[in-house]
């Protein structure tokens, strides 16, 4: 059976009939108009009758629509690259190098403009960098009273102080203090007191003009702050912190930050 397989695929290229009658099968091709048996060596017209009178007499009809005689191969045929090779391997290296060359300094660009991109996503927007500084007019603010300010979402103390409080913060002991520190190193100019107005123990906002020591305090848990905004009394461990500031030429305004 395979050997008039293998004759029926050489020599016929059309779709071939295979037609089983009893035991022995017979094979039949259609060639154009005709119908040959293999076996038999008979040669029948090709019409819709012989068919279907070959498929009612013998109860088998099946039709090869495919190739089944390919020759097996034991490896793929790879094929030959010989003649797009270069004839001398240093003719290519100054273009391997080149483009190399090129894909660092594309890979570097785009690394440079990635990192620059994050970098400027993580900067302060342009709200926050208007509540950066704050400018306070001095003159509003008469001797012996506080101003509260709003700077970067805290609450700021601003004091003229008298010159009665000026000379008790000095005299005080500031070496026994709990947070030790001298009114000079917490005042630019010793009317001007500035300080956030954070209590150091758990963030409360202290009350002016109150406490122990005249100077604020923390009803929350009991801390008093003397005139210079330094810890004397109550469980905060520092003093009320002083921002960065800076007076004008004129000392006419206060820039805090």
């Amino acid at each position: 059976m395979t050997m008039v397989l293998s004759v029926l695929d050489r020599t016929f290229l059309q779709s071939s009939l295979v037609v089983f009658t009893g035991v022995k099968p017979q094979v039949w091709c259609r060639r154009h108009t005709r119908i040959v048996c293999i076996v038999s060596r008979r040669d029948y017209a090709c019409n819709d009758e012989t068919i279907a009178f070959l498929a009612s007499t013998t109860g088998v009809f099946q039709q090869r629509l495919l190739h089944t005689s390919v020759p097996a191969r034991d490896a793929p045929k790879v094929p030959d690259f010989t003649p797009y090779e270069a004839k001398d391997p240093s003719t290519n290296r100054a273009l391997s190098y080149f483009m190399i060359g090129s894909l660092g300094v594309l890979s570097a660009s785009a690394a440079k403009s990635t990192v620059t991109e994050f970098l400027a996503s993580m900067s302060a927007s342009a709200d926050v960098l208007a509540l950066a500084k704050v400018e306070v007019e001095l003159a509003s603010i008469p001797e012996g009273k506080n101003v509260i300010i709003k700077w970067r979402g805290k609450p700021v103390f601003i004091r003229h102080r008298t010159s009665e409080e000026i000379e008790e913060a000095k005299q005080t002991d500031w070496k026994t203090l709990r947070d030790p520190e001298s009114d000079e190193q917490r005042t630019k100019k010793p009317e001007w007191l500035v300080m956030l107005g954070v209590c150091t123990h758990l963030g409360c906002v202290p009350i002016g003009e109150a406490g122990d020591y005249g100077g604020w305090f923390c009803p929350c848990h009991g801390s008093h702050y003397d005139i210079s905004g330094r810890i004397r009394k109550g469980p905060a461990p520092l003093n009320l912190e002083v921002p960065q500031y800076d007076f004008t030429e004129a000392d006419a305004k206060l820039i805090i930050g």
